[in-house]
């Protein structure tokens, strides 16, 4: 199981240097989507772009395990956020992939040398 972070759907999506990377992996096995990720990719996509392609987007990401934030998955967030010095956003995507035993995926640097991580270098 997989979660791929928000920075590779956007990769995906607005074909940057690694959309061939990141398709694989959306098309490969069970993909969690937080709806953290779901709010991060919209909110880009519809400021930068286009609400009609964010929509399209969002219904895409919508075919995954989407996965709300629950009180357990904020806490755990809240204790990885201090530990680890991330930031809101980050700490959720990471502790609800360690909730779910998923590989989190990702370009962002934040999260290079953490556990159960797959780090994409290079956006």
């Amino acid at each position: 199981m997989k979660l791929i972070d928000a920075c590779g759907w956007l990769q995906y999506v607005l074909k940057g240097p690694r959309s061939e990377t990141y398709r694989d992996y959306l098309l490969g096995e069970t993909i969690l989507v937080p709806t953290v990720v779901m709010y991060e990719v919209y909110k880009v996509i519809a400021r930068d772009l286009s609400e009609e392609l964010a929509a399209q987007t969002a219904v895409q990401m919508k075919t995954k395990l989407v996965v709300p934030l629950t009180d357990d998955i904020a806490f755990y967030a809240a204790d990885i956020c201090l530990k680890h010095r991330l930031a809101m956003a980050d700490a959720i995507v990471y502790a609800t992939a360690r909730t779910y035993e998923a590989t989190l995926v990702t370009s962002d640097y934040h999260f290079a040398q953490m556990p159960d991580v797959e780090y994409l270098a290079g956006e």
